[in-house]
C-alpha cells in the first residue's frame, strides 16, 4: 500500500466518521459558511444541476459525456458511489486519483472545524464532499460542472450552487420521512434548484408534480424545456447492446444514436441530457429563442452520436456475466424497479428470471415486490453491506405475501445469495433444454439499491473493487436514481 493509499483510508475513516448523508438537517447555513470560507469556488464556474427521484445519476453522466464530447473541461459530481468515493468527484470523466483526493480533504480540513463548532449540527459525510467537489473544479478549473443533488432540491447542500441549467428526472414518491409522502410535496422540494433565469430542462412527470415545477419556473423567471412538447425520443428500437434512437432536440433532430445501454427509461434520460447541453450551449425552447446576435444552432450530429456510443451508466441493467446472464441494477423503489421490468421484458428474452434482491429497510418493500412479482420465477432475499439494509428474514415474509412461500428463499449473504441465484438460472436453464427450449435464456437479476449493486460488481468482475469499509457509516448514503 503506498503512503497515499495508506492517508486515503484515514481520510475515509474521518469522513465517514461524520453524520451519514442519509441524516438529514434542512438547513443551507453549515454549507454556506463552509464554501465561504473557501472563497465560494461554486460560483467560479457555471453549473448543470440535476435532481428528480429516479435518473439523476444516469442523465448527470450522459450530460458530462455530451459537454466533453464538446471540448469542455468537465466536473462531475454524483452520489452515492458504487465501488469506491473518489467516483463522486470526477474531472474530465476520471475519478480523483488517491493523492487528489487526499490533498483535497487537506486544503478543506482547517476550515471544518471552524464550521462545526459555530453551527448547531456539525456538518455531515456529504456536506463535506460536496465542499471538496466544488473546490476541485475551482481548482482544475473546469469549464463547466454537472452536479447531481443527493436528496430534494431546496434543502440539499449541493443548492448553494446556482445552475445555468436546471434538470429534474421523473419524479415519484420516496424518501418520505423528508420530502413528504406525495408527489406534490416532492416536486415542491425539488423544484428549489430551478433559479432565476435559468433554463428548466423538465423530463416527463405526473401531472402534480408538473404543475409545481412549472409554477416555481414562472415565478422566477425561468425558461422552461419539456420531455415530450420541446424535445423527446421520436424513436427507438433496439440494437445488440442496447438501442437505437432518433432524438428532437431543443433546435435540431439527431437521427441514428446508438446508446448503449437498455430501456425507454434510459433512452428518456439520454433525451434530457441532450436538452440539457443544448440549453447550455445557448439554444432556446423554438416559443422563446435566445436573445443573441447569432442564430442558436444544433448542435453537431457526428459529436452527437460519438457522444452516445460514450455513454455508460455502471449498475444500471448491466451485465457482469453471459452464463448465466447476470444483470446488477440500482433499482430501489417502485417507479425505478417499473423501469428496470420493463427494460428487461423489452431486451432480454428471458425464459426464466431469477432475481436476488436486497433492499434498504426504509424503502416501500410490498410495492417494490409487487412489480417482480408477475415476471420472477424465484426470489433470493439477502443483505447488502449497508447497515440500512433489510433484514432478509422480515424480507422473505413480505416477499411471501406477494410471491408465495415456495418461490422465496433468504440468505444471509450477499455472495452466498448469488451463488444460489447462479445455482437456480442454471437449473432454469437445463429445464428449457430438456423441455426443447433454447438453453441459455435464464436471467438473473440483483438489484434493490446502489450498495447492492456495488456489491454484486465487486463479487462479479475482476475490474471493480470495492475500496475497504473504514467504519460503519460507510455504506450509509442514500440509494441513487432511477436505473
Amino acid at each position: 500500500m503506498t503512503d497515499y493509499e495508506a492517508r486515503l483510508r484515514q481520510v475515509e475513516r474521518e469522513i465517514f466518521g461524520r453524520r451519514p448523508e442519509h441524516s438529514i438537517e434542512p438547513s443551507l447555513d453549515r454549507i454556506t459558511a463552509l464554501t465561504g470560507l473557501l472563497g465560494d469556488p461554486q460560483r467560479a464556474y457555471p453549473v448543470i444541476h440535476i435532481t428528480g427521484t429516479n435518473g439523476k445519476t444516469s442523465t448527470a453522466r450522459m450530460t458530462e459525456t455530451l459537454l466533453r464530447a464538446r471540448g469542455l473541461r468537465t466536473g462531475l459530481f454524483t452520489s452515492p458511489h458504487l465501488t469506491s468515493i473518489r467516483e463522486r468527484i470526477c474531472v474530465d470523466g476520471e475519478p480523483l486519483s488517491a493523492e487528489r483526493f487526499v490533498d483535497a480533504y487537506a486544503e478543506v480540513l482547517p476550515y471544518l472545524a471552524l464550521v462545526d463548532e459555530s453551527q448547531p449540527v456539525p456538518l455531515s459525510f456529504f456536506e463535506v464532499l460536496t465542499a471538496m467537489a466544488f473546490a476541485v473544479f475551482a481548482d482544475a478549473p473546469v469549464d463547466v460542472a454537472v452536479i447531481e443533488v443527493g436528496i430534494g432540491g431546496t434543502w440539499d447542500c449541493t443548492n448553494v450552487a446556482d445552475g445555468a441549467v436546471a434538470v429534474i428526472t421523473p419524479i415519484s414518491i420516496d424518501h418520505v420521512r423528508y420530502l413528504g409522502n406525495t408527489v406534490t410535496a416532492i416536486a415542491g422540494d425539488k423544484a428549489g434548484i430551478i433559479k432565476p433565469g435559468a433554463v428548466a430542462v423538465l423530463a416527463q412527470q405526473p401531472v402534480d408534480a408538473a404543475e409545481v415545477l412549472l409554477r416555481r419556473a414562472a415565478e422566477v423567471g425561468a425558461t422552461v424545456a419539456r420531455e415530450g412538447l420541446e424535445f423527446g425520443v421520436t424513436g427507438r428500437e433496439l440494437a445488440v447492446g442496447g438501442q437505437l434512437l432518433a432524438v428532437r432536440g431543443l433546435l435540431g433532430s439527431y437521427e441514428d444514436l446508438f446508446l448503449p445501454l437498455f430501456g425507454a427509461h434510459q433512452a428518456g434520460n439520454a433525451a434530457c441530457a441532450l436538452a440539457a447541453v443544448e440549453a447550455f450551449a445557448g439554444v432556446a425552447p423554438p416559443a422563446e429563442p435566445a436573445s443573441r446576435g447569432d442564430e442558436p444552432a444544433a448542435l453537431d450530429d457526428e459529436l452527437v452520436r460519438v457522444a452516445f456510443t460514450m455513454m455508460s451508466s455502471p449498475g444500471r441493467l448491466e451485465v457482469v456475466r453471459r452464463s448465466p446472464v447476470t444483470i446488477v441494477d440500482a433499482a430501489h423503489n417502485p417507479a425505478g424497479m417499473a423501469a428496470t421490468v420493463a427494460a428487461l421484458n423489452e431486451a432480454f428474452a428471458a425464459t426464466d428470471l431469477v432475481a436476488v434482491l436486497a433492499v434498504s429497510e426504509d424503502k416501500d418493500v410490498p410495492a417494490i415486490l409487487d412489480q417482480l412479482e408477475p415476471v420472477v420465477s424465484e426470489l433470493v432475499v439477502t443483505a447488502n453491506s449497508s447497515p440500512r439494509s433489510a433484514d432478509p428474514g422480515k424480507l422473505a415474509e413480505l416477499a411471501s405475501a406477494v410471491f408465495g412461500p415456495d418461490r422465496v428463499r433468504a440468505v444471509a449473504r450477499l455472495d452466498d445469495a448469488i451463488e444460489l441465484g447462479v445455482a437456480l438460472a442454471d437449473e432454469a436453464d437445463a429445464r428449457s433444454g430438456a423441455g426443447g427450449g433454447l438453453p441459455g435464456t435464464a436471467v438473473l437479476l440483483i438489484a434493490g439499491s446502489v450498495i447492492t449493486a456495488g456489491d454484486a460488481r465487486v463479487l462479479l468482475t475482476r475490474t471493480a473493487r470495492r475500496e475497504p469499509a473504514p467504519g460503519p457509516a460507510s455504506t450509509a448514503g442514500h440509494d441513487g436514481g432511477r436505473p
